[in-house]
């Protein structure tokens, strides 16, 4: 594990300001019990850094991210601005996006694993929903979210037309889909590849492309599904799925929906990286966050849930430093907690946001 962490902390907006404050109590505890040095510069991202600064992501951000050992973000969200520019760039529009695409962290990493303390909770039966353990790799710098053509045009006095391209290259989806196999063989040795290719030029090459990978891999086994019967299978039988490789638009679609799986989307932690290292070694520049939004309708009453932001954290270790089996640390001080019944509104209970993550601290420990 690496022994020195350089990170660089955007809280972001809303509810993304708490939970950072929160992961960084459970890192700042990680780097006293595990052994590295940490330090921490932090700036503005989205809407504070457009009060700010007039811009969503500063030049500089973009810099100093590029030398981090990893980025911290919590939340972006919407900003009420009337004077707010519109780009048909989602760069200059999104300072997320903009860091996710000059960072080149391709490799989107969405684990979710069902809580065995949060059946009783979850809008499935226990039944279906027990033991789920499922990486939604999601392919995050291309697709519909940053292809040409985009736009709107004025077709007349009442008529406009919006119009974006859904756009992949070989190279693009093969980089993604080694890493599917590769993740796939630390874990179960199954990969679904997602996509529309009954309906979408892109979908044809996307499978083309990751059946050719496949055939490097001869130990993994290979599914296609489209992208609305995969939706369909993770909410009647989640429990086939091990490992899900997808576009960016489908990616970002079915990791939200396995929201309802864990019990709320503010459990689900995200890892985006520029490349999938070797298991045990640290990889740099990668951004992680929690999959959730900025929330401002929740904002400043500490009901916030922690976990996803604090499971970011755990990832961070694990692919940022290298660390498996301190990010394991992590994980099971937070199934301890939901053991003892102590979680936050949206999974059932009535603790604070300070309460859980005070119990996650207190059980964070060597012997796990």
């Amino acid at each position: 594990m690496k022994k020195t962490a350089n990170l660089l902390v955007l809280p972001g907006d809303g509810i993304g300001k708490e939970v950072m404050l929160h992961g960084l109590h459970v890192l700042d505890k990680a780097s006293k019990i595990f052994g590295f040095e940490l330090s921490i510069e932090e700036d503005v991202i989205h809407g504070e850094a457009w009060k700010k600064f007039g811009t969503f992501c500063r030049d500089q951000t973009v810099i100093t991210a590029k030398n981090a050992d990893g980025v911290l973000v919590g939340a972006v969200g919407q900003i009420s601005d009337e004077t707010l520019p519109h780009s048909s760039n989602p760069e200059e529009n999104d300072g997320l996006m903009r860091l996710r695409k000059e960072l080149d962290v391709f490799v989107g990493l969405r684990p979710t694993v069902v809580s065995p303390h949060l059946l009783d909770e979850l809008p499935y039966r226990a039944e279906i929903s027990k033991g789920v353990d499922i990486i939604v790799l999601r392919e995050m710098c291309g697709g519909v979210m940053f292809a040409e053509p985009r736009g709107i045009e004025v077709l007349s006095d009442v008529q406009k037309r919006g119009y974006d391209t859904t756009s992949y290259t070989t190279y693009e989806v093969e980089r993604l889909a080694k890493v599917g196999f590769d993740l796939a063989r630390r874990r179960k040795n199954h990969v679904v590849s997602v996509d529309k290719s009954n309906v979408m030029e892109s979908g044809v090459l996307w499978r083309e492309v990751v059946k050719q990978i496949s055939e490097d891999f001869p130990d993994v086994e290979l599914e296609h599904m489209y992208a609305d019967n995969c939706s369909y299978q993770l909410a009647v039988n989640p429990g086939q799925f091990d490992v899900i490789i997808s576009d960016n638009l489908f990616g970002d679609i079915i990791s939200d929906q396995l929201g309802s799986l864990a019990g709320s989307l503010g459990m689900l932690p995200s890892a985006s990286l520029p490349f999938f290292p070797k298991h045990g070694h640290p990889c740099s520049v990668g951004i992680f966050e929690p999959v959730h939004g900025s929330a401002p309708d929740i904002y400043g009453k500490n009901i916030a849930n922690p976990v996803g932001m604090i499971l970011s954290v755990a990832l961070f270790i694990e692919y940022g430093l290298g660390g498996i089996e301190e990010s394991n640390i992590i994980r099971k001080a937070v199934e301890k907690t939901f053991s003892k019944g102590i979680k936050t509104i949206d999974i059932g209970g009535n603790a604070s946001s300070e309460k859980v993550t005070a119990s996650i601290l207190e059980e964070m420990s060597f012997e796990g």
